[in-house]
């Protein structure tokens, strides 16, 4: 079949480039520094027992149409009141992922001849949402406050600052205190996608947000399922006029099936186990203290640096400006035993490719250890940057 020469062109780029993404699979008995499932969640006998024991009090488990249609069930609006109550807010409104979330967010709440101010290391689904909206949206660089300051010039509307709370490849955290005094002081309101911290801060694993106190002060956060709740699906949580306008507006709820019934399951049994889970959290901020440690100096100069977020982050860095150099360190780290993947532009800036290293419940001081000496082992110590 004829396919446009524009596609080829692309991907011989890539490959050209040694970029070219393909879908892989872990290989067995690796010791697991790459995936998501922060508290073993995913993973976890405990929880996928309590879900079939739940799916198996219904006769049906399956999904008939949008939550406007016939997709909507009882256990979907009581599972939204208890998550509204979990992270202290009036209403939550469930989308089928974090993705979904924000682009249904931010494609309708925003109106013509709003404006919209976000970080400019927020996910490619908060800025995919932006581009759909008919707001104005504009980028100020990184957990810079002054430079978000400075393009309040071009506001106009109702003016939205959208930010994560914790940020998915750099690993450090959203200054929330700052943000919100910020954003009170001006008069904005404050989106906060908590997709990597939702189940890893507050007493319960409520959220940054929660953890700080700030529900109240933050107009709308999306807490994404998929990452350390260990299931799938997202939340918008809020104000229930918020809920209301996301019900009658958002196109990715209006014209999207309905999560099935054993997803609404997953969700509302790993909740169930998240205050219990104390130790793991506290672990995960042990293992991002040892890392920080052991990677407090380079042995070497060159065009690489381990990113350095605040004690506490499960996600690390090791920037490797050199794709095909990352990638073979990459390979001999998952061949001595660790799972790691690397990270290519456009997913990051070009001349910021990395390994992201992702610390979990379940790894040990010990791997931790001797990933870092592998690290070291490997890296090559003098290495040009791409042209």
């Amino acid at each position: 079949m004829k396919v446009p020469d524009r596609l080829l062109r692309q991907l011989e780029s890539r490959a050209h480039q040694g970029t070219l993404r393909r879908l892989t699979s872990p290989a067995p008995n690796l010791v697991d520094f790459s995936s998501n499932d922060y508290l073993g969640l995913a993973a976890s006998t405990v929880l996928a027992r309590r879900i079939a024991e739940e799916i198996g009090e219904f006769p049906a488990h399956g999904s008939t149409g949008s939550r406007l249609l016939s997709g909507n069930t009882q256990n979907a609006q009581k599972l939204e009141e208890e998550l509204a109550l979990f992270h202290g807010a009036e209403a939550a409104l469930l989308f089928n992922s974090g993705y979904a979330a924000n682009c249904g967010f931010f494609s309708a709440v925003p109106q013509r001849g709003d404006t919209i101010f976000y970080d400019e290391a927020s996910h490619a689904s908060m800025k995919e949402g932006i581009r759909l909206s008919f707001a104005q949206g504009f980028p100020f660089r990184h957990n810079d406050l002054e430079d978000l300051r400075s393009k309040l010039k071009r506001a106009q509307g109702n003016v939205y600052v959208a930010v994560e709370s914790l940020y998915s490849m750099d690993g450090d955290f959203a200054p929330l205190q700052d943000l919100v005094a910020f954003c009170q002081e001006q008069g904005l309101y404050l989106v906060v996608d908590e997709a990597h911290s939702n189940g890893l801060y507050g007493e319960k694993g409520e959220g940054l947000v929660s953890a700080l106190k700030l529900e109240k002060q933050v107009f709308a956060r999306v807490m994404t399922f998929g990452k350390a709740i260990g299931c799938h699906g997202a939340a918008v949580v809020g104000p229930k006029v918020l809920q209301q306008f996301l019900l009658n507006f958002s196109r990715p709820f209006i014209y999207t099936t309905a999560l099935p019934l054993s997803s609404l399951a997953a969700i509302r049994q790993a909740y169930a186990l998240l205050p219990g889970l104390t130790s793991e959290r506290q672990h995960v901020q042990e293992l991002s203290s040892l890392y920080q440690t052991l990677t407090g100096g380079l042995p070497f100069s060159g065009p690489i640096s381990p990113k350095r977020p605040l004690n506490g982050s499960p996600i690390q860095a090791w920037e490797l400006a050199n794709p095909v150099a990352l990638r073979q360190l990459a390979q001999h780290l998952q061949t001595a035993g660790f799972d790691v993947r690397p990270v290519f532009s456009p997913t990051v800036p070009t001349g910021k490719e990395r390994l992201r290293l992702v610390l979990h419940a379940y790894n040990t001081p010990a791997q931790v250890q001797e990933l870092c000496n592998l690290l070291y082992q490997h890296t090559p110590k003098d290495i040009s940057l791409p042209a």
